[in-house]
């Protein structure tokens, strides 16, 4: 239970609703559950959840779990993550995919947001831990990319402890630790007047 790459246009399009992003998040951390149970997390009805939840499993991202019956049937996610193309020449993969990047993006932001919020009441060793800021440099494309798997070795030794409670150390909890860099979009220089 890896990792779902998606590639297919309609498979990126089904899972960059923001409803069928939310069922599996839950159901990477929360699952086995129910339709019956992911409409109380989500506060969608179970009928919606429950369509959400089969689209998910048409595409893999989703697969009914052990044990239930009829309409109280569990489903579990197939993986820890998924993953989609970064660049495609096929326009409707083009299109599929920037259409998940962004809902994705947004889902981030509004997790940030939430965090800003509750953050005040949280323990102050959590507030300083969490970083936000950005760094600006010159980089090739090549060098861009390494620094992505740079940043992406660096976090490896930790991946175990999705999968496997006791290599938990006391205190931790379950951090979301998004990267996203881009080209920045230049601004011309102001003609002189």
């Amino acid at each position: 239970m890896d990792n779902v790459p998606l590639a297919d246009p309609r498979a990126l399009r089904a899972y960059a609703h923001p409803i069928r992003l939310a069922l599996v998040g839950l159901l990477r951390r929360q699952g086995p559950f129910t339709a019956t149970r992911a409409a109380e997390l989500t506060g969608e009805s179970v009928a919606s959840c429950s369509y959400h939840l089969r689209m998910l499993a048409k595409y893999g991202l989703v697969a009914e779990a052990e044990g239930g019956q009829g309409r109280e049937k569990p489903w579990r996610a197939t993986s820890h993550s998924t993953s989609w193309p970064g660049y495609s020449a096929d326009p409707a993969v083009a299109s599929a995919v920037g259409a998940l990047n962004r809902a994705m993006v947004e889902r981030y932001f509004a997790e940030m947001a939430h965090w800003l919020d509750r953050s005040p009441t949280e323990p102050p060793e959590w507030q300083q831990a969490a970083p936000l800021g950005d760094e600006t440099m010159y980089l090739t494309a090549d060098e861009l990319a390494r620094l992505g798997e740079a940043f992406r070795e660096l976090l490896r030794p930790y991946a175990e402890r999705l999968e496997r409670p006791e290599l938990r150390p006391e205190g931790s909890r379950r951090v979301s630790y998004v990267q996203f860099a881009h080209p920045v979009r230049e601004v011309p220089d102001q003609a002189p007047q």
